[in-house]
């Protein structure tokens, strides 16, 4: 049975690491529903390659109702992270254990709501040092896969190995 994945992005996102997953992710037969602050709202990647129109706002939605949360790179994370209410979100995700994928940027979101510490974990080489100083053992590989729960890749060319590991993970 599909899993319901909450995406949480904004503009400036990295094309390629909300596309090819949330790809992915549909045609194993997973939901992917995105949220921003504004439901309906358009919001375009950073490289102007694609275009989201955001399904729900974050005040709207609670995150017992989604099964695992999607966070792809680029600019989004850093701006949605001083935003307290997706801070609340991710770390809710983290807290019960439910599944995080998290790709370059991503992982921003978690330094910010302080659930990296003691998790192994990956992210763009230039956030690699904010995750070592918020406690996280940081390892510089395609995808790293913490505890049945968080799977977190570098960049765009770590894509495929992203996708297949958050697969596995979604399929238990």
């Amino acid at each position: 049975m599909g899993k319901k994945i909450a995406a949480v992005l904004t503009n400036m996102f990295e094309d390629v690491e909300y596309t090819g997953p949330a790809k992915e992710f549909k045609d194993a037969g997973h939901e992917v529903v995105t949220i921003e602050k504004e439901k309906g709202k358009q919001v375009t990647g950073k490289n102007n390659e694609a275009t989201v129109i955001i399904d729900e706002s974050i005040d709207d939605v609670n995150p017992e109702e989604f099964d695992a949360l999607f966070i792809p790179g680029g600019f989004s994370p850093d701006q949605l992270r001083a935003d307290e209410r997706f801070v609340t979100f991710a770390k809710h995700f983290m807290d019960v254990k439910k599944p995080v994928l998290a790709i370059c940027h991503g992982p921003q979101l978690l330094i910010t709501a302080k659930t990296l510490e003691g998790r192994k974990a990956t992210g763009f080489k230039s956030i690699q040092v904010d995750m070592d100083y918020a406690g996280a053992n940081v390892k510089d590989e395609e995808v790293v896969v913490c505890d049945n729960q968080l799977v977190t890749s570098r960049q765009p060319d770590d894509i495929p190995a992203f996708n297949r590991e958050s697969l596995k993970l979604l399929d238990k």
